[in-house]
C-alpha cells in the first residue's frame, strides 16, 4: 500500500529538467563570478573601467533630426569612463561585485539544492523552506545593493571627470522589480511554510 510518505516517482523528463536547471544554475554562477572577478582585478590594477550611470536633468545633443541634424535629447542613463576612482570609489566596486557574486551564489545554491531535494522525492521540508527564504533574501539583498554601491561608484566617477564641478547626486533603486522579488519571495516562502505543515499533519494520520 502506498502512503503519503513515500517519495512519489519522478519521470525521466522531470529528472531531465531538473538536471537542466542545476547545470544551468551552475553556468550563471560561473559566468557571474568570472565578470564579477575581471571586474574587481581592473578595479584594483588602476585601469579604467566604464561606469553606469544615472543622470538627472541632463540635455545633450544627438544626431537624430533630419539629415542627421542635432536636437536635445533627455540623458537618463550612460555608461561613463573616468580616467581613475578615488579609494573610496574603488572600494565601493570592489564591493559592489562582492555583493553582486554572493547574492547569485546563494540563491542559486539554495535553488539547487530544493531541486536535489525535490529529485530524492521531498518537495515540502522545513530544511527546504529554510532554503527558499534565504534564496529569496539573498536575491533581494543583491538587488538592494548592487545599485545602491554602483551609484557610488557612478558619482565618484563624475567627480574625476568633471573635477567636481558637476554635481549629479542621483541615489536610486528601481523599485518595481524588488516589489515584484518580495512578492514572489513571500508567496513562495508561504507556499513552502503551509505545504510542510500539511505534509506532516497527513503524515500523523498515517
Amino acid at each position: 500500500m502506498t502512503t503519503p510518505t513515500q517519495a512519489r516517482v519522478l519521470r525521466g523528463s522531470d529528472i531531465a529538467a531538473m538536471w537542466i536547471f542545476v547545470g544551468a544554475g551552475i553556468a550563471v554562477v560561473g559566468v557571474t563570478l568570472f565578470f564579477a572577478i575581471g571586474r574587481i582585478v581592473d578595479a584594483l590594477s588602476g585601469k579604467a573601467l566604464p561606469v553606469e550611470a544615472l543622470f538627472s536633468g541632463t540635455t545633450v545633443a544627438a544626431p537624430i533630426g533630419p539629415d542627421g541634424a542635432m536636437r536635445d535629447i533627455l540623458l537618463e542613463r550612460a555608461w561613463i569612463t573616468p580616467g581613475a576612482l578615488s579609494v573610496a570609489g574603488t572600494g565601493a566596486l570592489v564591493i559592489q561585485q562582492l555583493v553582486l557574486a554572493a547574492s547569485v551564489t546563494a540563491l542559486v545554491v539554495c535553488l539547487l539544492l530544493v531541486t536535489l531535494s525535490v529529485m530524492r522525492g521531498r518537495v515540502f521540508s522545513g530544511r527546504n523552506t529554510v532554503l527558499v527564504v534565504a534564496a529569496g533574501a539573498s536575491g533581494l539583498a543583491g538587488l538592494f545593493g548592487e545599485p545602491f554601491f554602483g551609484n557610488i561608484v557612478a558619482n565618484d566617477a563624475f567627480r574625476d571627470i568633471s573635477q567636481g564641478t558637476f554635481d549629479n547626486p542621483v541615489m536610486s533603486v528601481d523599485l518595481p522589480p524588488v516589489i515584484l522579488a518580495a512578492f514572489i519571495v513571500a508567496m513562495a516562502s508561504t507556499v513552502f511554510t503551509v505545504g510542510d505543515r500539511l505534509q506532516r499533519d497527513t503524515e500523523g494520520l498515517v
